[in-house]
């Protein structure tokens, strides 16, 4: 032991140590211990409510509408001056 360290940190390091052992230790054993009731008791009930979490929205079966607007040829011809502006733009 170093001569410039006193007692009292070592016992305190110790101390913590033994401490978090044992809190892992009994954390461990709770765990296991009821580990199988929960999942017991889980898949109790998602076999009796049909296999669905109530918790979860029903989900759509089909996606969100698609907007589709028809430009005239002008807008058209317009969008494509944009597109070229922008693209342009980029390589320079």
């Amino acid at each position: 032991m170093p001569e410039h360290v006193s007692i009292l940190p070592l016992v305190g390091v110790a101390t913590l140590a033994v401490a978090a052992v044992i809190w892992v230790a009994v954390l461990v054993r709770v765990l296991r211990r009821d580990g199988e009731a929960h999942r017991a008791r889980f898949m109790e009930l998602a076999r009796r409510r049909g296999g669905r979490l109530r918790g979860l929205p029903h989900q759509r079966r089909k996606g969100p509408h698609v907007e589709h607007v028809e430009l005239t040829p002008a807008e058209q011809d317009a969008f494509a001056f944009l597109a070229r502006q922008f693209t342009d733009d980029r390589l320079a």
